[in-house]
């Protein structure tokens, strides 16, 4: 019998009638462990414990607490007629030093206690330290908690300050704290809301001194977050309050106050239900799947959200599964939504989140939107909110980097047309149900970028004219533990957010449930492999109002290169890096020395995700990003290659590749072609290790002071029997099966089953299928298409000449298709040479020169 985790949201004010406190038919059982009286002219001290079904705590009451609530026990017996014992609860003729006297006296008040306790009363709640969040099994154990006076101000609120530390600021209020393993709380006792709630951190202390405190009788407690002081009625009561509450988080939370590895606010977990995904078809059903199965709460955040999109496709089941429509259904079933927004500067970004805040909280209350930052009160205004998560009853957690939003859904095809039918007709597009892409959601960014959000369903591209830009994504799914964690994140960003913007009771602060019942999954995604998972984060003061910045994927990324043996294996929309790339040079230059076969390959997207037209050089934004890549990759004396040229010659080639993809298409009887954007945020090591969320390769992802980011390194702890460079080898199955599903999807495995992918290094699998496959697709699209970015461009003259030309497509449709033929899957060489003659930093006076470099790097 449990009271469930959805309680919290209906807690009310603690002397109402309907405050449910107690598991219904279990009974409390109490005992006095001991009498303590210091000296004879103190008052005993009674240590009682007591037990309520899997819960057992303990408090320290006086005599004069027992003859209050004795008092107050009958006149609740005048009004309900029950017999109470009338006798003094403290006889003054026993001599409390006295073995048989203690122990009559110990007796005597255990069988009150039991009477006491059969009767549900405020002041018997109060009485025992309970209250309506004491017994909900996944808060839980059961810690300390009582009535205290907190001191107002102690937040971390970037661009808020009080006036000083003077007595003028302060105001106390009188608080019921609840202590958790791994938060403290306190609630209003006439309303019962949570008023805060403060995670335990490795910043966690307390310290009862009065410098310290500033107060009489004073406790402080710290976190990253937050110093909160609360004063008590006396010396002793302050030292059992501080050193309870200590004591009880280093036995039950401890895993939150240490150090974790790459300086994460969270552990590694161990047999973790982990699954990947490549493309949005796979990850949007399973979202929506997890969704329809959420009981308590629903946690979405994105950098961008399209209420109207389809999770689900193609649409055979009318609306059931938009978005928008299962949102809506849940919050009708009692299940309780938070989304978080990234708050865009307007004049910037066109995603509209604030339609989409309208959208979704226009469906039902039970569904609570926030956008942040502010950008006048906080000061932000370069940085966003770039996670991508979904965590469905504290229990599932998808991480990645798929927005559910417009464009990202697609499938190992990527498909450039959506016409619905071969003929144009009305009544089918009316109809729709023939479509992958309905309205906004057909797009291609690059051509032209989104407009009127709040009109979903018209399309805002001619489909019959111009082929979509196909996206290509990777995302994760983690369980237990480790969705906790990713839970304990979005948690702590939305009190931050919440406290100072949204002082309402209708937004609650929200509580992060217990490790201790965190393998209980009444849920779980199918076909996930155990493995060890750590959640990694780049948070800072702005974003999630902590002290000190964590970049702990950043320092993934580098400790997984520089352990790595074999591979590394990247899918990232940017390639912008200063600390990885000097690490990959001295890491390549030494396997270069030793003899030792090693490779890096970089899938990256051929052009910006920016509206620019590329046959005129592609626009200042696009220009502006093309040019930190090619700063990474091969301009300049400090890139990669420019350094490996220096040491190697072109041996360089031997070792790293950079590539990105391209497909094609007949559309309306015409041969097209267009990029496929790669948004993937992805690593993987030696077939044994992945990182997946949403950081790009850039500064403003992985220093961790910029953008919000989020992800998760997984682990194999499973072995499977493979091969490496011709010799047997210990791969494991997570990491081993998503390389080859990204493999057989660009390479074209899925078609063409006889191409050999299991060897990620041999120079068979290098250099004639991998690099013969980019360079072959490479050199038809340029024939068949004379697309763009190009190597044989290198400056705008030689744009110019080279747009002159038509492409087979055009003069020779038969020849055109006959080449086309030839290509296998989308993998192209990356055009490393394009505009390498000409400058791609945005012209002085153009509105992109203005802003600061942080911006694009």
């Amino acid at each position: 019998c449990r009271i469930p985790f959805s309680a919290v949201y209906a807690t009310v004010g603690f002397k109402e009638a309907s405050a449910r406190v107690y598991l219904p038919t279990v009974p409390i059982t109490a005992r006095i462990l001991e009498v303590e009286r210091f000296t004879t002219s103190l008052p005993a001290v009674f240590k009682i414990e007591l037990k309520h079904g899997e819960f057992t705590w303990v408090v320290k009451r006086k005599e004069k607490h027992f003859m209050e609530l004795h008092r107050e026990l009958r006149t609740y017996k005048t009004f309900m007629r029950i017999p109470l014992p009338s006798r003094r609860l403290a006889p003054t003729h026993l001599d409390l030093h006295s073995h048989m006297d203690m122990h009559m006296y110990k007796h005597q008040q255990t069988q009150d206690l039991i009477l006491l306790l059969s009767l549900p009363v405020y002041s018997q709640m109060e009485f025992i330290d309970v209250s309506q969040l004491s017994f909900i099994h996944d808060l839980g154990p059961k810690g300390l908690e009582g009535m205290i006076y907190k001191r107002s101000g102690g937040h971390r609120i970037p661009g808020m300050n009080c006036c000083g530390h003077s007595q003028a600021c302060y105001r106390w209020s009188k608080r019921w704290l609840v202590v958790k393993d791994s938060c403290l709380l306190y609630m209003k006792p006439d309303s019962g809301a949570i008023s805060f709630v403060l995670l335990v951190d490795k910043e966690f202390s307390i310290k009862m001194d009065s410098k310290d405190t500033e107060t009489k009788h004073g406790v402080r407690i710290d976190s990253l977050s937050r110093t909160l002081v609360f004063k008590c009625s006396s010396y002793r009561h302050a030292r059992w309050w501080g050193q309870s509450i200590e004591s009880f988080v280093r036995n039950h939370g401890k895993a939150f106050l240490r150090d974790h590895r790459f300086g994460s606010f969270a552990q590694e977990q161990e047999n973790i239900p982990a699954k990947w995904y490549v493309n949005g078809k796979t990850y949007m059903e399973d979202v929506a799947d997890a969704l329809e199965e959420a009981k308590e709460e629903i946690f979405i955040t994105d950098w961008w959200l399209s209420p109207e999109i389809f999770l689900k496709r193609p649409v055979v089941e009318g609306n059931r599964w938009r978005l928008d429509c299962i949102l809506k259904r849940k919050a009708q079933q009692g299940v309780h939504i938070f989304v978080m927004l990234y708050k865009e500067v307007e004049l910037a970004l066109g995603i509209n989140s604030g339609y989409s805040k309208r959208t979704l909280m226009h469906l039902h209350p039970n569904i609570k939107v926030m956008r942040h930052p502010d950008h006048v009160s906080s000061s932000v205004y370069l940085w966003a909110h770039h996670e991508k998560i979904v965590v469905i009853d504290q229990s599932v957690a998808f991480v990645g980097g798929i927005d559910l939003a417009y464009g990202r859904w697609d499938d190992r095809e990527h498909r450039l047309t959506d016409v619905g039918s071969v003929t144009r007709s009305v009544a089918l597009e009316q109809q729709g149900n023939t479509r992958f892409w309905h309205g906004k959601d057909y797009c291609n960014f690059v051509y032209k970028d989104w407009i009127q959000l709040e009109k979903p369903f018209d399309d805002f591209i001619d489909r019959y004219t111009t082929p979509r830009m196909p996206w290509h994504d990777i995302a994760s799914v983690v369980h237990g533990r480790a969705a906790r964690d990713v839970a304990r994140h979005f948690i702590q960003r939305w009190n931050f957010t919440k406290a100072p913007k949204y002082r309402s009771l209708s937004y609650p602060f929200l509580l992060p449930k217990s490790h201790s019942s965190a393998d209980d999954l009444r849920y779980q995604v199918p076909e996930c492999v155990d493995a060890k998972v750590q959640v990694l984060r780049s948070s800072a003061d702005w974003s999630a109002g902590i002290k000190y910045h964590e970049e702990s994927i950043h320092n993934a990324y580098i400790q997984v290169i520089a352990k790595s043996k074999h591979y590394i294996y990247i899918e990232n929309q940017f390639f912008i890096t200063h600390k990885l790339y000097s690490l990959w040079f001295c890491f390549l230059q030494q396997h270069c020395k030793s003899g030792k076969k090693y490779r890096v390959y970089v899938v990256t997207p051929l052009l910006p995700g920016f509206e620019g037209d590329i046959t005129t050089g592609g626009g200042n934004a696009i220009q502006a990003v093309m040019h930190f890549n090619y700063r990474t990759m091969i301009r300049g004396e400090y890139s990669i290659i420019s350094q490996l040229k220096r040491e190697m010659d072109d041996q360089w080639m031997n070792y790293i590749s950079f590539a990105g993809l391209r497909t094609h298409a007949e559309l309306e009887g015409r041969l097209v072609t267009e990029l496929i954007y790669v948004h993937s945020k992805m690593l993987i090591a030696d077939d044994n290790t992945v990182i997946i969320g949403s950081a790009n390769i850039n500064d403003r992802s992985m220093l961790g002071k910029r953008d919000s980011e989020v992800a998760v390194i997984v682990e194999d702890s499973q072995k499977v029997a493979s091969v490496m460079d011709g010799q047997e080898y210990e791969a494991g199955p997570y990491a081993l099966q998503l390389r080859l599903e990204c493999f057989r999807t660009i390479l074209g495995g899925h078609t063409d089953t006889s191409i050999d992918l299991s060897d990620p290094i041999s120079d068979r699998f290098y250099k004639e299928v991998w690099m013969t496959t980019a360079g072959r697709n490479a050199t038809i699209y340029e024939k068949v298409f004379r697309c763009l970015p190009s190597s044989l461009v290198r400056n705008m003259s030689e744009l110019e000449q080279y747009q002159s030309k038509p492409g087979l497509a055009q003069s020779d449709l038969t020849r055109a298709q006959e080449e086309l033929r030839k290509i296998r899957g989308f993998l192209v060489q990356f055009p490393l040479d394009f505009l390498s003659e000409h400058n791609l930093m945005p012209s002085v006076g153009t509105k992109e020169s203005m802003v600061p470099t942080e911006i694009w790097t």
